[in-house]
């Protein structure tokens, strides 16, 4: 069994139909350990509460999507210990600290990340982190 790291776009996509859920949800049923920093919550949280106020979902469907989020098994890690490597990270390549955490978590678990954050993937699919990053499509 492998595991991955993933990132707040890829679990929304499970929920929320976006471009690339079909290849995000190939994931969810597959026989992964999925692991997230501890922040991957309230992150998640966020991007449904913007959909609320933006009048893209309803209150109700936020928060069985985030009832539904909470049955999906991760192994959650602190992001304090990862803050060191996830600055060194978020310094070398010009990304959010938040991001790279994910990265970070990767990295310290000998794993890859899975996103579908284009923007991110794009800016280290050429960097020394490359093997640590995997798109979305190519799982």
């Amino acid at each position: 069994m492998s595991q991955y790291v993933l990132d707040a776009s890829i679990v929304i996509k499970w929920f929320i139909p976006e471009v690339y859920s079909h290849a995000a949800r190939r994931l969810v049923a597959s026989n992964h350990t999925f692991l997230v920093p501890d922040f991957f919550f309230p992150e998640v949280g966020n991007v449904l509460w913007k959909r609320v106020r933006r009048g893209e979902d309803t209150a109700e469907n936020a928060s069985q999507t985030l009832t539904d989020l909470n049955a999906v098994p991760v192994e959650v890690y602190l992001s304090q210990p990862l803050m060191p490597l996830a600055l060194d990270i978020a310094i070398q390549i010009d990304r959010a600290v938040y991001e790279s955490l994910y990265l970070a978590l990767a990295i310290t678990q000998q794993c890859q990340m899975v996103t579908a954050d284009e923007k991110f993937y794009n800016a280290l699919k050429t960097s020394g982190y490359a093997n640590n990053l995997l798109w979305v499509e190519n799982i």
